[in-house]
């Protein structure tokens, strides 16, 4: 037994006296990851990679450029926020709210339409009188009250996903 825990000793410093390179980077989640061969790095990461260089027992840290990391020159473009929340997931939540926003927009527009045909088509007629303005005026204005209850609702949502998409750093576009 004795004799094993010698060699893995031995072992243990051989290794650690060798030397050679590792790639060291953080992922979204904040776990540190380190590997020897660069090309095992994700291409997300690359252009914060810091190479970790053993030569005997010093050991330098340096980090790359992002040019030697990856030479390709475009910008990559950011998947996920900082929680790890996709472009899909960002249109799923903002969906429905637009979705209600179209919706109770459109209505809120035909039953100004009717209220002003309606209006047009009485006075065409002679048939406008005071009275009868108040009751389809209090009618329009009970219909579409909802309406604007709903459009609010649905602005106020969006205004408030929009604010957290910003504190989890998405993509704004992913909310258009």
């Amino acid at each position: 037994m004795k004799e094993i825990f010698t060699i893995l000793v031995v072992l243990l410093f051989a290794f650690s006296l060798q030397a050679g390179t590792l790639y060291k980077w953080v992922d979204k989640q904040g776990v540190v990851n380190f590997t020897d061969d660069l090309t095992k790095v994700p291409p997300s990461y690359r252009n914060q990679v810091e190479v970790e260089e053993s030569k005997d027992i010093q050991e330098e840290v340096t980090p790359l450029s992002s040019q030697t990391v990856n030479p390709d020159t475009e910008k990559e473009e950011i998947t996920t926020d900082i929680y790890g929340h996709d472009e899909a997931w960002w249109r799923e939540r903002v969906r429905p709210w637009k979705q209600q926003l179209k919706e109770a927009t459109e209505k809120y527009e035909a039953a100004q339409r009717k209220f002003s045909e309606k209006t047009a088509e009485l006075s065409q007629r002679g048939l406008v009188s005071h009275a009868r303005h108040k009751i389809l005026s209090d009618q329009f204005k009970q219909e579409t009250m909802e309406y604007e209850i709903q459009i609010a609702e649905a602005n106020e949502m969006l205004r408030k996903l929009s604010k957290e998409a910003v504190e989890s750093r998405a993509n704004p576009d992913w909310l258009k």
